[in-house]
């Protein structure tokens, strides 16, 4: 059919897909290392995550055959290489007034992806002109000397359109396995971002000097417009330093521990002072002895997670050492001690002590059950 002449733009050909996605994700990497210590630590990272899915993920192409529309008008058509006519040089152009037919098929995804070469292709691509959100296919017509041009332009219309779609579903099957990946892949890379960045604070700070820096980080980040979505907005980032999570560690564990067995060891020394106290009034002695190393931070019961516990320390509204107190009544009510302690502690709550008041009971049999527990 030299009279159809479709207009030169190869569809699904120019670019390599795989090298294409390849450097998509290297602007999501970009993006990341780009970001400021105060977007990093201060935000949350389910956010950010999030936010970098939704701007870096490539739009898959799908095509609505129901919504493609037709027009049609004059055009100058070259005969030039049309045997069945009489024309005296065939060197150059025959130009005479034919019909130009039109195909408007819209679509959806990016169209920058009709570009892209997958890597099962064809060595004839079909051929059409794209814009933003719809492919142009132009057939043009010479006034026929038979009478199929019906056919003939939907037949060449129908083979090109199914050949896209072809190729189309190619691409998508390479940028569907990118857009699956993609949360994790933002993921790791904010994780090492946000590794780097905490062990350039501790460099920083195990130096010695001062550190010099603006007081007043941004809040708030734009994204830049992402094509024809609706832009990602970065979540905000808190204006507050970061502080990592306050933990214990375990030399305090061990001196809280001492200052705990110290006030056991003046109870030992004095039975009489202590022996008609109640476990709250001996609670309350643990709580003075800890409150004089710990400036006021320790409590009694104080509400935590599931219920009240007996001895509490937090710093920084955290959680850092949690104790309860109760008298030996036996193996049964020791392992429901231990449940309920267990039960006051979150995740964050990673170090703990079950103080136990024996009263005219044998010692060693309190270790010999306390050593069961332990060995399971």
């Amino acid at each position: 059919m030299t009279d159809l002449a479709t207009i030169p733009d190869l569809l699904l050909h120019t670019y390599d897909l795989q090298g294409t996605i390849e450097n998509h994700g290297q602007g999501l990497a970009k993006e990341i290392n780009s970001m400021s210590e105060n977007e990093v630590l201060n935000t949350s990272m389910e956010d950010i995550v999030k936010y970098l899915t939704e701007k870096w993920r490539l739009d898959p192409l799908a095509i609505n055959e129901p919504g493609i529309q037709i027009d049609y008008g004059d055009a100058q058509v070259d005969v030039s290489g049309d045997f069945r006519r009489f024309i005296l040089d065939t060197s150059k152009p025959f130009y005479i007034t034919g019909t130009r037919v039109t195909f408007y098929v819209p679509f959806t995804g990016d169209p920058d992806l009709f570009k892209c070469r997958p890597s099962t292709y064809s060595l004839n691509p079909p051929r059409a002109a794209v814009r933003r959100d719809e492919l142009v296919f132009t057939y043009d017509l010479a006034n026929d000397l038979t009478k199929d041009r019906t056919s003939k332009v939907r037949n060449a219309f129908q083979r090109d359109l199914e050949n896209t779609q072809v190729h189309a579903g190619r691409v998508n099957a390479g940028i569907n396995i990118f857009n699956a990946a993609l949360p994790e892949n933002a993921k790791q890379r904010l994780n090492s971002r946000r590794e780097k960045l905490l062990q350039d604070r501790d460099l920083v700070a195990s130096i010695g000097f001062p550190l010099r820096r603006g007081q007043n980080p941004p809040p708030t980040f734009v994204a830049p417009d992402v094509k024809r979505r609706i832009t990602p907005q970065k979540p905000t980032a808190s204006s507050e330093p970061f502080r990592p999570e306050p933990a214990l560690g375990m030399d305090d564990y061990e001196h809280i521990l001492s200052v705990l067995s110290n006030m056991v060891t003046v109870m030992e020394r004095s039975p009489r002072a202590f022996r008609d106290m109640s476990e709250e009034d001996l609670r309350t002695h643990f709580l003075v002895q800890l409150n004089g190393h710990y400036e006021g931070q320790a409590t009694g019961e104080t509400f935590n997670f599931e219920g009240k516990t007996d001895i509490l320390i937090r710093v920084d509204g955290r959680n850092i050492f949690i104790a309860e107190c109760k008298f030996w009544t036996g193996p049964t009510g020791l392992t429901k001690a231990l449940d309920q302690l267990l039960g006051y502690t979150s995740w964050r709550d990673t170090k703990a002590a079950l103080l136990i008041f024996n009263r005219g009971r044998n010692m060693s049999t309190v270790l010999v059950v306390r050593q069961s527990l332990i060995t399971g």
